[in-house]
């Protein structure tokens, strides 16, 4: 029986400010607070609260039948927490249909599977205690940023326990066969690859409302034929896509949310499930490996990591900013911490790309490419400075390590004597009378013998 696997990524990015040269070592504040709310207010406006409105009717009308899956990146987390709480709620409300799964991501939604696997393990976990915080669920399977993928970054995922994983259904890495199936790792057996259809995907996220398109305008009824004319055995359909795609990338005048709503009612009509990716590895059986030798991508025509690591600037500032990610990470500065996240999100170095892009692409505040690169060097060169001030250079990594764990044993130590006062501060004064009296005991009364006289006789 087929099968559609829907699943929708949620990210934001956070924008900088322009910072200049001057700015090192004076202001230590990176953001456009302006822009950054105005964003996410514009794009939960247009496209996450419609479209997560949809999908919640859908699920409680169809119950059961439709389900769908979500990827959130801890940073765009964040900026809906704090400027578009409604989006969080209506996660919730989907959550407690249970007909959602949410997948794990890198937090920063950043390349750290691509500099090293203890930042991209480090970076995961946390996502990972972020979803189980927020709607009571470990992810077990994984998405990385852009559905980057790898043999290497698999074994990766496996380590790490996951039961599956996410990625392109690249052209050049699949050759002759099809998407349409349930895969496994080359390099973890164990670990499921689920493959986007890029076509079925894009057809919605790209070409839904382009009138110039031969198959404008799509009809649901007429996408599930495509879907339901898929050859014999090809029973697993991927569509994976961002949720701004319904709203911002396809207005809503285009249509696009009664195209969504109506697919399960035409689902049905062909005898079509929807599954979730946790229940495609259940369910399905893999019909053989997958071999990534280098990482892929869902970005641009090459379906590779060019457009973020492509020219010398791009390199040069990814390689700049993880050469302190080690201090980073075993630091406790919160401040540093969360400059490292946003830092870290991939579309920083996106912008500095001087590829000539299929799809349009917005660089922000920048000019252009050596606008960008100038700009986040000046932050990154500020961001450095702070990390080797707190941590100094003359310490090296271990030492560090060390030194850190003794402050954190002795806090620890110090919180537990605090708590035992705040306990001992606790205790009512009549308990601690009783317990007292109790305590600090009365001497017994000594028993004295009395001798009894005889009586004296009489002479």
């Amino acid at each position: 029986m087929k099968t559609i696997c829907l699943y929708f990524e949620i990210h934001q990015i956070v924008h900088l400010r322009r910072y200049r040269f001057f700015d090192i070592g004076t202001d230590h504040y990176y953001y456009d607070d302006y822009a950054n709310e105005q964003s996410i207010t514009e794009i939960a406006n247009r496209s996450y609260i419609p479209a997560l409105t949809a999908l919640l009717e859908m699920a409680r009308a169809e119950k059961g039948y439709f389900r769908v899956a979500f990827s959130l990146s801890g940073v765009g987390l964040e900026q809906l927490e704090r400027y578009a709480p409604q989006v969080v709620d209506l996660l919730k409300e989907l959550n407690k249909t249970g007909c959602v799964e949410f997948l794990a991501e890198p937090y920063s939604h950043g390349l750290s599977s691509l500099a090293n696997e203890e930042f991209f393990r480090y970076d995961v976990k946390r996502m990972q205690q972020k979803i189980k915080e927020m709607f009571g669920k470990t992810p077990k399977v994984f998405r990385n940023s852009s559905l980057i993928y790898s043999d290497d970054i698999a074994a990766q995922v496996a380590a790490m326990g996951f039961k599956g994983v996410l990625t392109e259904g690249a052209k050049h890495v699949l050759g002759w066969k099809s998407p349409h199936y349930l895969y496994h790792s080359a390099t973890a057996p164990n670990l499921r690859v689920l493959l986007r259809d890029y076509k079925l995907s894009d057809d919605i996220s790209l070409r839904f409302s382009n009138t110039s398109w031969e198959s404008y305008p799509l009809m649901a009824d007429t996408y599930m034929d495509w879907i339901a004319a898929t050859p014999e055995g090809e029973d697993v359909i991927n569509i994976f896509m961002e949720l701004s795609a319904l709203g911002i990338f396809q207005p809503l005048s285009s249509g696009i949310l009664g195209f969504l709503q109506a697919l399960p009612e035409c689902a049905k009509e062909r005898g079509i499930t929807f599954s979730t990716p946790s229940d495609i590895i259940k369910n399905y059986t893999p019909v053989g490996p997958v071999e990534v030798p280098y990482p892929m991508s869902w970005v641009d025509e090459e379906r590779d990591t060019s457009c973020w690591l492509g020219n010398v600037m791009q390199r040069e500032a990814f390689n700049k900013l993880y050469s302190v990610a080690e201090r980073v990470m075993i630091g406790a500065d919160a401040g540093l911490k969360q400059d490292w996240d946003y830092l870290q999100a991939s579309n920083n170095f996106r912008f500095m790309t001087t590829k000539h892009n299929s799809v349009g692409m917005n660089r922000s505040i920048y000019d252009g490419p050596y606008d960008a690169f100038t700009n986040y060097m000046n932050i990154l060169g500020d961001f450095i400075s702070r990390v080797r001030n707190l941590y100094p250079t003359e310490i090296d990594n271990d030492q560090l390590n060390a030194l850190l764990t003794t402050i954190r044993n002795q806090d620890q130590e110090i919180a537990a004597l605090h708590a035992q006062l705040e306990e001992v501060g606790k205790k009512p004064a009549d308990k601690e009378d009783d317990e007292t009296k109790k305590a600090v005991k009365k001497p017994a009364a000594k028993k004295t013998a009395t001798k009894k006289t005889a009586p004296k006789k009489k002479e």
